[in-house]
């Protein structure tokens, strides 16, 4: 079976947001807790973190009660967000850039299918926000027949 998959970095990215998003807004979580709680390994989630932070995403405190914290509400940071600040704008197919640049674009006849997989790609995305996964967890959505269907 062949797969479609999110890089590793935006997994890792999304987990340790998702947890700083179930946190009391006013607790700075550190590295080692995000890294063990989320079983991602600390040095490759530093370089993630710093990269949210760029965004705006993750703010950071120092001090004796230091470490990181969302820097906007839950409700205001979605998949999309995330997943752009660390990896670019999301394009389901190189002929889906920016710039449409394809050769084949004049006489492709494919780009239909891959614009309106990109349109819902980009809208699942940009709907689901971190508020969304704290009220419904993975268990109540996906059951392993509906897995086993999707294929």
């Amino acid at each position: 079976m062949s797969l479609m998959q999110i890089p590793r970095r935006v997994d890792y990215g999304l987990r340790a947001i998702i947890y700083l998003s179930t946190q009391d807004p006013e607790k700075c979580c550190s590295i080692t807790e995000i890294a063990k709680q989320q079983n991602v390994p600390k040095k490759f989630l530093e370089k993630i973190i710093q990269d949210l932070m760029r965004r705006g995403l993750i703010r950071s405190k120092r001090g004796s009660c230091g470490g990181y914290s969302l820097a906007r509400s839950a409700n205001e940071i979605s998949f999309y967000d995330v997943i752009e600040a660390l990896e670019g704008s999301i394009t389901v197919n190189a002929c889906m850039d920016e710039e449409f640049s394809c050769d084949q674009l004049p006489r492709c006849t494919m780009v239909g299918v891959w614009s309106e997989i990109q349109r819902k790609v980009t809208e699942v995305f940009t709907r689901t926000t971190l508020a969304d996964l704290r009220r419904t967890p993975c268990r109540d959505i996906v059951s392993a027949s509906s897995l086993s269907s999707a294929a």
